[in-house]
């Protein structure tokens, strides 16, 4: 359906439906809360989701699912539209296998003949406008033969594009007609959901996020990384290494490879702890689909982190906060931590230390006193980040997420194995960490950040050093400043003759000292 008439037709449909009436219908101290349910029961209905999907045929059954898990996790807004993707992921359609070829020809700029003896046009996994086929490659790249591509719909992706281009001309116009949408800032909001929806897409991004996660555990016996297949990425299909896996849900066929339970739920906490708040890079919507166990000879039982799309970041300051407040609160240091958040900017700088400190006992207190069974660290984390919403204050939304990526990993390592520690797991993990930030390491870690600084204010130390002297020069000017300033270097010529003879006359009586010793 071309856009203009799209435009139209929902155009008609807001007219109809009377949307700045409904509006305005809203109780007044909650419209965004009785917004989104009359949305939903909209939706509910057959017609009317006939009508949204007719559309928006791509975002119609987004739309409702995000609407429907928003609800639920208001505070993950970006993380909850990703997971609501993944909720539709098992209503799209592969491409045929014909389709498919052609595809994958157009995708690469070649005909698969020159690069692939081998390649299965039936998709084994397929996702929201994205499909994934294995393939054999002709002549091997870093020692890897068998690959898997990731391909991107591009039919289904134009549409998506179409069809969010819409939203924002839809944004547009209620912020011309609206200051109710000027003050929710409906423009801007669209545009997020855009740029969500692409970075989902970005596949050059993607492999660059699967290259930077294995150099970081370059060496790990925990897990595998798969290698990118450079040459063959392109902006619509991603090449990597193929690697035999089982979901870590499976239990059956973990234990038929006899792959042990224990260990693998203790890495899956270690690992995650450690991409989040080590490294600061980790995946944001993480749960137990993008978590595979390696089933192949040479790396059984091994991690497989996967879906590397979606990634989030933890910036300096906010990795060493968690750190070092997780580590405050598993010690129940709870001034420590109230004094972190300050110092942090999460709490308003007239908040009162003891009255957070008291927050934070009354919430973290319950976890220490539960039985060892059932603690959970990751409960413990949210009351961490939490604690200072009573005070009007916040924490970013890279913390949040951490949080949460790191409760999915230890509900995982739990569902495999029951009588896993994660809580002395955690608490060893950011020990580590938070002891590696203030040794030696971190010190040199610290050095090399400013070193590039230091490398431009270097060779200006001399030119600094004449400015200094000038102004001390025109500072000296007159006869009494001339007559302090000669004193004071007098003064400093004795001290040092003084200290250069004391030197002199240690050294001579040391060595004396040792001649005679030495006799």
């Amino acid at each position: 359906m071309p856009l203009l008439l799209r435009r139209l037709l929902l155009l008609y449909h807001a007219l109809r439906y009377g949307a700045r009436l409904i509006w305005f219908a809203a109780p007044s101290n909650r419209k965004l809360h009785w917004m989104i349910e009359l949305v939903g029961r909209v939706h509910s209905l057959t017609h009317s989701a006939r009508s949204v999907h007719s559309l928006l045929p791509a975002l119609g059954p987004l739309a409702g699912q995000f609407a429907k898990t928003l609800v639920e996790r208001p505070e993950l807004a970006a993380s909850t539209l990703h997971d609501a993707i993944d909720a539709i992921d098992h209503m799209e359609t592969p491409l045929p296998p014909r389709e498919s070829e052609e595809a994958l020809t157009r995708a690469f700029g070649r005909p698969l003949a020159t690069l692939f003896s081998a390649v299965d046009l039936i998709p084994v996994r397929s996702g929201f406008a994205e499909q994934t086929h294995f393939a054999r490659l002709l002549m091997p790249v870093n020692g890897h033969r068998e690959v898997a591509i990731k391909l991107l719909r591009a039919g289904q992706l134009q549409q998506i594009g179409d069809e969010l281009a819409l939203l924002r001309w839809v944004a547009r116009w209620l912020e011309k007609l609206s200051s109710t949408a000027r003050r929710l800032r409906l423009r801007a909001l669209a545009q997020t959901f855009t740029d969500e929806i692409v970075r989902r897409f970005d596949l050059r991004a993607e492999a660059a996020n699967l290259s930077q996660t294995g150099h970081h555990f370059d060496g790990d016996t925990r897990l595998v990384v798969p290698d990118v297949i450079w040459d063959l990425c392109t902006s619509h299909a991603l090449t990597m290494q193929r690697v035999d896996t089982l979901p870590a849900t499976d239990l059956t066929g973990l234990h038929a490879h006899q792959v042990k339970l224990a260990p693998l739920a203790a890495h899956i906490v270690e690992v995650v702890t450690e991409q989040a708040f080590e490294h600061g890079f980790f995946h944001a919507t993480l749960d137990a689909r993008r978590v595979r166990v390696s089933i192949e000879p040479d790396s059984l039982g091994r991690l497989v982190l996967a879906e590397f799309s979606i990634m989030s970041s933890l910036s300096t300051d906010e990795r060493e906060f968690f750190v070092h407040g997780a580590t405050a609160l598993f010690e129940q240091d709870y001034g420590r931590l109230a004094e972190l958040h300050r110092d942090a900017g999460h709490v308003p700088h007239d908040t009162r230390p003891e009255l957070l400190e008291a927050e934070l006992r009354t919430r973290a207190e319950a976890h220490f006193a539960a039985a060892a069974d059932d603690r959970s660290a990751g409960s413990l984390f949210h009351q961490l980040l939490h604690a200072v919403i009573p005070f009007d204050g916040a924490v970013s939304g890279q913390l949040a997420t951490a949080q949460r990526s790191f409760h999915q990993a230890e509900m995982l390592a739990r569902a495999l194995h029951p009588g896993v520690d994660t809580w002395n797991i955690a608490r060893r993990v950011l020990a580590d960490i938070a002891r590696r930030d203030v040794d030696h390491r971190g010190w040199f870690q610290r050095i090399s950040r400013e070193l590039p600084h230091l490398a431009h204010m270097l060779p200006r130390v001399p030119q600094l050093a004449v400015r200094y002297l000038q102004q001390e020069h025109d500072r000296a000017r007159s006869p009494r400043h001339n007559a302090q300033l000669l004193a004071d270097i007098g003064r400093e010529y004795r001290r040092t003759r003084a200290l250069l003879w004391a030197c002199a006359l240690c050294g001579g009586i040391l060595g004396a000292g040792t001649m005679l010793l030495m006799r």
